[in-house]
This record gives C-alpha cells, structure tokens and sequence, in this order.
C-alpha cells in the first residue's frame, strides 16, 4: 500500500472507563486475558497491509508507547515500513489536540512527508475485525474523495453514532453527528447507517479540509461534527458496508466501541458465548500482541483438599488456581485463585490474587491488587459502593494496586 498513509488516533482521556485508565490511555486498557485494545486495529493494519501507521498519542501514554515499543516493532524501516507513536508536537502552538480533526491539523506535515495520496483514519479504541484494503478498494472503484465505513445499528442506539442517509449508488446526502431524532434507513425506519468512525480520504482533500476547519473559530475540531458535515454535497463521499462478503478476513460483523466500563465488560463477556461473536480461535486473523513468557496457567488442590476448577473461562499463562473456583469469567497471566476462593463472571488482570475464602462477582480487579482472605466484592453494592467505583449495571471496578485496609474487611 504504497500510496496509503494510516493514522491511529489513540490520544483521548478515556473518562468514561475510569479507573481503568487512571493511570493508562484508553487504547491500552487490557482486553480477552492478554490483548491491549489497540491490538485489534493494529493486527486490521497488519493483515490489510497497511505498512505506514502513525499513531497519535496524548493523555497518559506511557503504557501505550511501551506496549507498541514491546509488541509492535515489526515492520523495516529500511523498506519504508513503520508504526510510529507520535505525541503532540505543539508545531501549531502550544495547544494539546483539540479534537480529532485538530490531532492531523498539528501533524500535516508527516502527512506531507508521507507523499501517499491517500490516508486511512482510524480509531484505536475499538473491538473488531476488518480488512481494510477491500475498502480501500472500494474506495478506488467508485472515485471517491472520502469513504466512510459504516454498520446497521437500532434507533434507539443511534443517538449514540454519526447517523448517514445513503443513496442508491451508496453516495451519502447527509450525515449528522449524535443526532436526537436519527433519520431510520429506508424500508428499514427502524435501524440507522451509523458511522464506525473509519476514514479513507484523498490526501489533498483532507489537508484543504483541515485547514479551512482550523480557521474556524466556532468549529469544534472533530471529523463527524464538523468536517464530513461540510463536505457533503460538494464532495463524491461514499458509505461502505462493514462485514461484506469481500476481502480476507472472515466476515462476523462484530464491532464494539468499549468506551464504558459497561460496554467494556459486556465485551470481554462475550468472549465466553459457546460460539463468541467475535471468534479469536479463526487462523486467517490472528490478533497480535506482545505477552512475557509466563509458565502454563494450571489448577491444583489447595489446602482443604478442595481441587483448582475452571468453567466456561479464559485462564492466562502463569495463572494459578489453587483450591478455589472460577466460572464464566477472564484471567489475564500470573493470577493466583487461593484456597475455596469462588470468582463469577469477572475479569482479574495480570497479577491479581485472590485470597482464601474470597467471593468475586461481576467485578473488574485491575493488575497487582492482593485481595484478602474472606474478603467480598460484588456481593453488598452498598459496602462496595463506598470503595470502589459501580457502573450503571452493577459491575464493580478495584483500580490498579489498591491496598486493603483492616477498615475494608468490617
């Protein structure tokens, strides 16, 4: 893909999933007992082809940068191949991004440089499978300034989307951001076009367009706020259909954006269906990251005599099951389950350990937090309420290395 540039947007705060990214930016939460989030658009990068990758950093990306340090350098740069993290370089002041559109504005000059002729934008905060160089084929075939990738969604979901209106020639007439009353799909009122939040534009046409948006005082600086709606018209744009038959990956039209605690956990969940919508065990789309090399995971009787069991769960290298039981949840690496401790429906990260006698339920424990002998989370929503933080749906969070005290255990 020599004249295709790909640029990941991976700077934003990630408010919504706190405390999980407390201390990390959102695309490098952990995810499925040994990914980061971003490796699902990186391993979409890889398999497409797509060898030029910028990903734009901000907000607490240490975490981030070490991961595609560690997992993700793969490419020669001696044969014009890269992934690249590139922070805010203040080269248009002294401003941090001020929205999608403004995060390519202050980086026009790697564009430049580049000398693609077109650029693939993406998000690196959300769960799927994709090939985008059928799109980007797509993209050609129908002389297209701009495509945009694009998935059924409910009504009642799309308040939540950029909404388009499609023509027959799949050229869209409208797009509107978030909008209160979503115009449905005809013949269909009661499901919208959504936007996925996945670009191709001609480079020449993004640049002019970021460049007007930036003398735009009133302009919030974001691609579906702003620049696709003043593009529509003047402009050949183009919707392209997720999950189409074509391109190398097998289609499973499963796409989540994980930017709550809720829609996070309800996808890692996923995982444990007895055929998961999102199938990792498929050969012809392996998602890459980068792991330690820990021993097997294994279960072993614990004191008592009672014997390690697991049911319907993903259990990670290193991870120790001594005695206690766990069911229909995730175990990222070096978990220690301790002697008639029980952990339902819940995600432990790396280094988690559950003491003896622990009760877990529909929880979150982020890495190397030690949970004491007897201790319960999950179960009394008021005690848990005064500790830790609670979804809308009732699933607890324990941030990363928080410290129990005598106090948590009355």
């Amino acid at each position: 893909m020599e004249d295709l540039l790909t640029i990941i947007l991976a700077g934003g705060v990630g408010s919504r999933l706190h405390p999980l990214t407390e201390e990390r930016a959102k695309p490098a939460v952990p995810f499925g007992g040994k990914y980061r989030i971003i490796d699902f658009t990186l391993a979409n990068c890889l398999h497409s082809g797509m060898r030029k990758v910028l990903v734009l950093t901000q907000y607490r990306s240490h975490s981030l940068q070490k991961h595609l340090r560690d997992g993700w350098s793969i490419f020669n740069p001696e044969l014009g191949e890269y992934i690249t993290t590139v922070p805010p370089q203040m080269r248009k002041g002294g401003e941090w991004y001020a929205g999608t559109a403004d995060a390519i504005y202050q980086n026009l000059f790697l564009l430049r440089r580049s000398e693609a002729s077109n650029v693939l934008v993406l998000s690196g905060d959300h769960i799927y499978r994709m090939d985008y160089a059928a799109m980007l084929d797509f993209h050609r075939q129908q002389n297209a300034a701009v495509t945009i990738a694009c998935m059924k969604v409910s009504r009642e979901e799309a308040g939540s989307f950029g909404i388009m209106n499609v023509g027959d020639d799949m050229n869209i007439t409208a797009f509107e951001e978030k909008p209160a009353q979503p115009q449905g799909i005809p013949g269909d009122p009661d499901h919208c076009l959504a936007s996925m939040g996945i670009y191709i534009f001609s480079m020449d046409l993004l640049e002019h367009a970021l460049m007007e948006d930036h003398r735009d005082a009133d302009s919030a600086h974001d691609f579906g706020h702003d620049i696709l709606p003043k593009l529509i018209g003047s402009q050949r744009i183009c919707a392209y259909r997720f999950g189409r038959q074509t391109g190398r990956v097998t289609p499973d039209n499963y796409w989540r954006d994980v930017g709550t605690i809720d829609s996070y956990y309800e996808a890692n969940m996923d995982l444990l269906k007895p055929v998961p919508s999102l199938n990792l065990y498929q050969d012809d789309w392996p998602i890459r990251t980068y792991q330690s090399q820990p021993p097997p995971a294994r279960t072993v009787p614990g004191a008592s005599g009672s014997e390690g069991v697991f049911i319907n769960s993903i259990v990670a290298g290193g991870t120790i099951i001594a005695g206690g039981s766990v069911q229909h949840s995730i175990l990222f690496p070096r978990v220690h389950v301790g002697d008639e401790a029980v952990v339902r429906e819940s995600i432990l990260f790396e280094g988690v350990e559950v003491g003896d006698n622990a009760r877990l339920g529909n929880c979150i424990v982020d890495k190397h937090v030690r949970i004491p002998a007897g201790e319960t989370i999950g179960l009394d929503r008021d005690r848990d309420a005064a500790r830790f933080t609670i979804s809308p749906k009732g699933v607890v969070v324990v941030p990363k290395g928080y410290r129990f005290e005598d106090s948590d255990q009355k």
